[in-house]
């Protein structure tokens, strides 16, 4: 998922603009870096921002402010936790590379699950487990080659691979497939920040 700054959001006319949302946690310098780099290195010309995502993309039936209502009570209700990323894997049915959430996956799976109702309300086509995706829509024959590669820079990484998830973002699909900052809460904090329309 590529994004940018909500004051960049201002800029995207609503006709380019899918409805495709979802609720993701950035993951934050210098764990973020390395794995924006990470994933350039094995996609080439992507512009990532590294994220676990919350709530996976999903249409909305109502405008996205009325579900940033709901999405604020929901994370306002819920406490900064810590989040360990573990061990690279490769989902078997669509091969995208990903890295295995550890501690904090309980906490994301039931705030995933709080969230999954009312105007966000989704039938999901996987089941939801938190990862932080890698690569995806590699050529078959390169998927090998390209887990193998991000182990190996997974193993030389010498920094911390835990992060306090603080704060969620909503964000939007565009035309070009970037995705948009929409608004930004703090977990157990009641005011979002909104990008003014």
């Amino acid at each position: 998922m590529g994004s940018n700054s909500l004051g960049w959001a201002r800029q995207v006319p609503e006709e380019e603009r899918k409805n495709v949302f979802a609720v993701v946690i950035y993951i934050p310098k210098p764990l973020g870096t390395f794995l924006d780099n990470l994933r350039r290195e094995l996609v080439p010309a992507y512009n990532p921002h590294a994220h676990v995502s919350v709530l996976p993309p999903r249409p909305l039936s109502v405008d996205w402010r009325i579900a940033s209502t709901q999405a604020v009570e929901l994370i306002d209700a819920r406490a900064a936790f810590d989040v360990e990323l573990t061990t690279v894997g490769i989902f078997p049915k669509t091969d995208v590379v990903y890295i295995e959430v550890g501690k904090g996956t309980a906490e994301l799976e039931m705030l995933h699950t709080a969230m999954n109702t009312g105007p966000f309300e989704f039938a999901e086509p996987f089941s939801y487990r938190p990862h932080i995706t890698l690569a995806q829509e590699v050529p078959p024959e390169r998927v090998a080659d390209v887990h193998e590669l991000a182990c190996r820079r997974w193993r030389e990484f010498q920094g911390s691979r835990t992060f306090r998830a603080e704060r969620a973002v909503f964000v939007q699909n565009t035309v070009g497939d970037c995705w948009i900052d929409l608004a930004e809460y703090s977990l157990g904090n009641s005011v979002p920040s909104h990008a003014k329309f």
